[in-house]
């Protein structure tokens, strides 16, 4: 690896990075401690309904004290204490708290339709991602949400034991759920997923590739989740030959990014090919092909001649783009 490849925070202020917040991860079994966070007046909370996020006007933080007012919480998960000590929590309201505005057909998916919270109708409900890619939000806050919804996702998908299959209890100020027919205990998921940029043997190319669900034009870094029993380095190397027919050597690690559609970390590298040969699994993607430094400058700066483009900022496949092609990082 080279020197500017050294261990360092590359992508620090990536989206849905740097809360701020002390997770209080050494007290949440303590439960006179949790009960006077609870009691806090101070207390503040982030509203969720079908993985929604309820807003009023331009903020999406509201009392804890006022959680009653919201509909049936059916999760509500500590996420922390910031630096002036105030604690911040996440409620996931019950199904039945939220109803579908102006869609009848039952065909259509929750996540087209709009929503209203059936008891605070004046509130307004929007989508993280749409969020993170307008910048409308403080970077702090815009961590505290994209933490909340990984958690309550997981909180979602594994509400009966893996175990023995009887319904689970969130415990831990909702860091666990424990199963009180078998006593097992389960944590929350994090699901690793490589993301990596190939980089041609004269370095002077990088390989990008492109999924029928990508918006037009779009064509971003490859990626795919670590398997078991895998290294990192591993994992990269078999999803680029996987779904390029790339072979790779040098592996450098930049940087991760929480991704929480719904529980992952984004782990970005850096790969270098031995050969630019190509054989593009159609399965897997669109379209895969090598892009010379100068067009992927022009992908990055949104001049592509023609029309082509990179991902939003938001995402660490930017990053990692821009790390080679405008600072010349290599693996």
């Amino acid at each position: 690896m080279s020197e500017s490849c050294s261990p360092r925070d590359r992508f620090a202020g990536v989206a849905f990075s740097g809360g701020g917040l002390d997770r209080f991860s050494e007290k949440r079994d303590d439960a006179a401690a949790i009960a006077c966070l609870a009691a806090d007046a101070r207390a503040l909370c982030l509203v969720f309904g079908r993985e929604m996020i309820a807003f009023e006007g331009d903020s999406p933080v509201f009392p804890f004290a006022d959680r009653s007012g919201f509909g049936a919480v059916r999760e509500s998960v500590l996420l922390g204490v910031d630096a002036e000590g105030v604690p911040y929590y996440a409620l996931q309201l019950d199904d039945g708290a939220v109803a579908a505005v102006g869609e009848k057909d039952p065909t259509v998916s929750w996540d087209n339709r709009r929503l209203a919270l059936t008891a605070r109708p004046d509130l307004a409900m929007r989508d993280l991602r749409s969020l993170a890619a307008s910048g409308a939000l403080a970077p702090d806050l815009l961590s505290r949400l994209a933490q909340a919804k990984a958690l309550l996702a997981w909180h979602a998908r594994h509400r009966f034991c893996a175990a023995c299959g009887a319904p689970s209890q969130p415990s831990g100020a909702g860091w666990r759920r424990d199963c009180p027919n078998c006593k097992a205990q389960h944590f929350p998921r994090t699901d690793p997923v490589v993301i990596m940029l190939a980089i041609s043997p004269d370095g002077e190319r990088c390989l990008l590739g492109r999924q029928a669900r990508f918006p037009k034009g779009m064509h971003s870094a490859l990626a795919g989740f670590v398997e078991p029993g895998e290294t990192l380095e591993e994992a990269v190397r078999r999803e680029l030959f996987e779904e390029a027919g790339v072979v790779c050597d040098a592996v450098a690690y930049l940087g991760s990014q929480p991704w929480p559609f719904p529980m992952n970390l984004m782990i970005g590298c850096l790969a270098r090919a031995t050969s630019d040969a190509l054989v593009v699994d159609r399965a897997e993607l669109e379209e895969a092909r090598w892009f010379p430094r100068a067009e992927a400058r022009a992908l990055i700066e949104g001049r592509h001649p023609d029309g082509l483009s990179a991902p939003q900022p938001l995402a660490i496949a930017h990053w990692l783009l821009k790390s080679w092609a405008l600072e010349g990082i290599s693996p």
